[in-house]
């Protein structure tokens, strides 16, 4: 017999929308079956989703816990916490190296040790490298693919992390022989300093300026080099927290030409504007709460093109990029207010966000002619080509036997007419503000299921997990989701490579 059966309820898969009346057994954490009248004893737990969709449970591939630079943020518990409130049952985070460190063993121990049995989901780890030295990328990294860590995420901006050309086209030859999934922040990092230095000399130091002194064009220049490294190497990326639509476009362009070149996005850049950035009367520093890079743009348009990314498939994931710091604190973004004066430069970067991340993309998805993107689109987006993406298919992302049994059951359109209005006042992260205050959306998790276990029941006690539910995952190596590898590049004789790869 089956530990729980869950019942009456519509099943979204990254393919298709499954009629009311399949159930899921579950035994062993495990998927077992998706069928009709599924046997139970009285031992069975039985579940009913009362109309409601079910989607897998959400991958977010990019947060920021428990990080050095972000000391007044959530941790691994406070941020796990809001992950499952929100549907998210598997969070990827990043152990930072420094550049002054010569291997990456104790920077990424230290950082699974603050999250051993301290969260509420499941977890994995991505590295961000900073000197990628030779010895790192012969030795280290192939340990590091043993132990499940199978991703790395480069800069291209920030003096302490941004890498040269040639430090990333060494990285990206490594990732294509060892097989490791390569992030990268894309962004010129000599745009971005003049015009600072230019801003700051002429008094424009208020959060506000933070949009201007990161321009488009830093992102379009950016994208368009990566992607020509990338290609002269062979080697599959992913571009993170995009925000421009020209740098969309190169990406665009870029996948109908077949080359293995993967884009995500985030809430901030599909709903909010600069303007955010420019405070109230009440608190003139209040836009320090939205600084992110890319920071947020200036036209509605450039909402719009995000959307049409998120829509007909450019992008292969939406994550959050769930980056905190609290706001009222001098620790926090107020390192950006000294002696009553606003200097952007000294503002922690980036907004929370993994507990709105599924609640505001599902508000747009459905069968509705007014839905931006479909049902499938979202479980796509949110949960599954994250997981084949980061070495998790098989295991996380899909509804199917054999899969972990994370799951999403949302209200049923009879039972939650109302919607919700987000509110800082109901969220369960570590931060004192949420950049979504007063958006409403359509719909929120009514269950969120961890490996067959309810860990998050809204109108049953809220949080109904416990905090060492959360276990590490040992991840294989990613799939790549769109393109494929092997085309030669134009202007260059085939098997050109040959002679210096």
């Amino acid at each position: 017999m089956f530990d729980l059966v869950i019942e009456n309820g519509i099943i979204v898969t990254a393919s298709e929308v499954l009629p009311l009346g399949i159930e899921i057994g579950i035994k062993d954490g495990k998927i077992s079956c998706l069928g009709t009248s599924l046997p139970r004893d009285a031992d069975t737990q039985v579940i009913d989703a009362k109309g409601g969709f079910i989607t897998p449970g959400g991958v977010d591939s990019h947060v920021h816990f428990a990080q050095n630079n972000s000391p007044t943020g959530d941790n691994f518990t406070t941020g796990s916490r809001s992950a499952i409130a929100g549907g998210t049952t598997t969070v990827l985070a990043f152990a930072s190296q420094l550049k002054t460190e010569t291997s990456v063993i104790p920077c990424l121990d230290n950082y699974l040790l603050r999250a051993k049995d301290q969260t509420y989901c499941d977890y994995g780890i991505h590295l961000i490298l900073t000197n990628p030295t030779p010895e790192i990328m012969s030795t280290e990294m192939p340990l590091l693919i043993k132990r499940g860590i199978t991703s790395v995420k480069l800069y291209m901006t920030y003096e302490p992390m941004k890498l040269g050309d040639s430090q990333l086209l060494d990285v990206l030859m490594s990732a294509r022989a060892l097989g490791f999934t390569t992030m990268i922040h894309a962004e010129n990092s000599d745009i971005i300093s003049l015009i600072t230095d230019r801003l700051e000399a002429a008094g424009h130091t208020d959060p506000f300026f933070h949009a201007i002194s990161r321009p488009q064009i830093a992102e379009n220049e950016a994208t368009y080099r990566i992607i020509s490294l990338a290609e002269l190497t062979d080697t599959p990326i992913l571009i993170v927290h995009m925000s421009s639509e020209v740098a969309m476009k190169h990406v665009r362009k870029a996948q109908t030409r077949m080359l293995p070149i993967h884009a995500e996005t985030c809430p901030q850049y599909l709903f909010l504007l600069s303007e955010r950035l420019k405070g109230n009367p009440q608190d003139t520093f209040a836009g320090a709460k939205c600084v992110c890079s890319p920071p947020l743009r200036h036209d509605p348009k450039d909402l719009e093109a995000m959307w049409r990314g998120i829509a007909n498939g450019t992008f292969t994931t939406f994550s959050s990029d769930h980056a905190p710091s609290t706001y009222d604190h001098a620790g926090g973004k107020k390192l950006g207010l000294k002696d009553g004066i606003m200097r952007y430069r000294d503002i922690p970067n980036g907004v929370p966000g993994v507990e709105t991340r599924l609640p505001l993309l599902f508000s747009y998805a459905g069968r509705e002619k007014d839905s931006r993107l479909s049902l499938q689109r979202f479980v796509q987006l949110t949960s599954s080509d994250p997981a084949k993406l980061y070495g998790l298919e098989g295991t996380k992302g899909n509804i199917a036997p054999g899969y972990d049994a994370d799951l999403v059951i949302w209200y049923g359109e009879g039972d939650f007419k109302e919607g919700v209005t987000i509110e800082q006042k109901n969220l369960h992260h570590g931060v004192d503000y949420t950049p979504y205050e007063g958006m409403h959306v359509k719909n929120w998790p009514r269950f969120t299921l961890l490996r067959g276990k309810k860990v998050w029941d809204r109108d049953g006690g809220g949080i109904v997990g416990e905090v060492t539910d959360g276990q590490f995952l040992k991840r294989g190596m990613g799939k790549i989701v769109v393109g494929k590898q092997g085309g030669e590049v134009n202007g260059m004789l085939p098997g050109e490579r040959d002679y210096w790869y």
